[in-house]
């Protein structure tokens, strides 16, 4: 009974309702702008990526897991000498919670992500022979991947289109007038009703990367924004 009441909650959270629209539909001449601003966005990178470092399904779910309210660099210094003795879950495992933390000490909160990563190892090895599960209910249901994390995954990999919101995303999203959700729910819901289809699997590393580089949280560099005059917030910040 515990078990199916367990996999009747992960299953409420891979299919939760989706959140009201915190944005009305936009009409003709703002899905120009959106178009514009995305087309704009593929100007600079046909093919953006995540700066995390990986080299697997498995260490990109840990890499994910440990970026959590920390920054990549920080994150791929760490997994650079971790990953060189601890790629797999088995590895993971054999390492254990005391020798995985001197390799994250560096990472804030390190002694809860050490703890999930050997949880999520010690059930990949037990459940799924080692291997990684690629659906977003398997990894929701995996120790410290919530539902950015698993979207992330899924969206590098190519596996399924989806729009993660962290900070950076949050904050562009908002300056750009592409949503005005309340919540990361609410972003992304309104993210992806309204980005054009084609760019879906590229607009969450194009507005991360433009959050961090230029559109970023103190003072923006409007000045070299290539979507500085398809912003409604530019004037605020001249």
């Amino acid at each position: 009974m515990a078990k199916l009441a367990t996999q009747g909650m992960v299953r409420a959270m891979a299919v939760r309702p989706k959140p009201k629209p915190a944005r009305p539909r936009p009409g003709l001449k703002e899905k120009a702008r959106i178009q514009a601003l995305f087309d704009r966005f593929a100007t600079t990178s046909e093919d953006p990526r995540t700066e995390l470092k990986f080299q697997s399904p498995f260490t990109l779910v840990v890499a994910v897991a440990l970026s959590a309210q920390a920054t990549d660099k920080s994150v791929n210094k760490a997994t650079e000498k971790l990953f060189a003795v601890a790629d797999t879950p088995r590895k993971m495992l054999d390492l254990g919670e005391a020798g995985l933390i001197p390799y994250i000490a560096s990472i804030g909160l390190y002694r809860t992500k050490a703890k999930n990563v050997i949880a999520l190892s010690r059930i990949l090895v037990e459940q799924y022979g080692g291997e990684t599960p690629l659906t977003r209910e398997a990894l929701m249901a995996l120790p410290g991947v919530g539902r950015k994390t698993a979207s992330v995954v899924l969206n590098e990999l190519d596996i399924e289109p989806a729009i993660a919101v962290d900070t950076h995303v949050f904050r562009v999203a908002h300056r750009l007038k592409l949503s005005a959700g309340k919540t990361p729910d609410q972003v992304e819901h309104d993210l992806t009703a309204i980005v054009p289809k084609p760019y879906l699997t590229r607009a969450h590393h194009w507005l991360i990367l433009h959050g961090r580089y230029t559109c970023v949280a103190r003072r923006p560099k409007c000045e070299t924004c290539i979507v500085a005059d398809l912003c409604p917030s530019r004037m605020s910040f001249l």
